[in-house]
């Protein structure tokens, strides 16, 4: 797995096995994503497939070129399709609709298969139209993914236990954040439970419910108005700390203008 990007300037990461390759959100333009592509060791034309957590722009940029020029399928709920077209349309100065050259449809909870590598989709609490996280399973290994959640829901906890590698979002510190430079009409729609998942939120859940399973644990969409990337390590460390034997985890972090190393298992 690499994270290619995340915060709020666009979203991408990478699943892959030895025959199938996933792109999770397309939030970066099509010429960025494929230099980073490139920077950990891939080829564009091996690409399966993309999946699309929500519309916000952080995470669809990308999606029409990347589609059209990957020419690979396009997963995505009906009504995050929809939001996305609409958005597209209504910034379009003709007002087109805009067209994915191959898309698929799929409902939170119903699992399905890209090449060798099973998909589960989970719904998240974030105010978008139809937000899904996602965990993967291949040869033995599962991966979660949840970022962009104002709160931990039971559904969610439970999708991502026993999963090797996690990505969780760690978005901000709140007292930066209720300090910060933000409007208050936007310090509240983070902070609401369809906003974005603090440090404090994300190490409530590592020092509760957390099954300590993963080998790795990145702390991805990282805001960088509002948090500090060793604030973030520090509260998830000191919160799988106060459990025992919680220390083989390794805490990575996914910023915005670097690939985060891949990881393999």
């Amino acid at each position: 797995m690499s994270v290619l990007a995340s915060g709020s300037r666009g979203n991408c990461a990478l699943v892959t096995t030895s025959s199938t390759r996933i792109l999770v959100d397309a939030g970066l333009s099509g010429r960025e994503t494929f230099k980073r592509l490139r920077a950990v060791g891939e080829r564009t034309e091996e690409i399966s497939a993309i999946l699309i957590t929500h519309e916000h722009s952080d995470h669809v940029a990308g999606l029409q070129r990347l589609a059209t020029k990957l020419n690979v399928p396009v997963f995505i709920t009906a009504s995050t399709h929809q939001a996305w077209s609409r958005a597209v349309r209504d910034n379009d100065a003709k007002g087109a609709l805009p067209e994915l050259p191959k898309s698929e449809h799929f409902s939170a909870g119903r699992g399905f298969c890209v090449g060798d590598i099973e998909v589960m989709p989970f719904t998240i609490p974030h105010d978008a139209a139809d937000p899904v996280g996602f965990t993967f399973r291949a040869e033995g290994v599962k991966i979660g993914f949840a970022t962009d959640l104002g709160y931990m829901p039971t559904n969610v906890r439970n999708h991502l236990r026993g999963c090797s590698v996690l990505v969780m979002e760690s978005n901000h510190d709140v007292e930066m954040l209720r300090s910060g430079p933000y409007p208050w009409s936007v310090k509240q729609r983070v902070m609401s439970r369809v906003g974005h998942l603090s440090n404090e939120a994300l190490a409530e859940f590592f020092s509760s419910d957390y099954d300590g399973g993963a080998e790795y644990l990145i702390l991805a969409h990282l805001s960088e108005q509002n948090n500090h990337p060793e604030i973030a390590r520090a509260a998830a460390e000191q919160a799988l700390g106060s459990r025992q034997g919680l220390w083989r985890n390794h805490v990575l972090l996914a910023t915005q203008t670097e690939v985060l190393e891949s990881i393999r298992l």
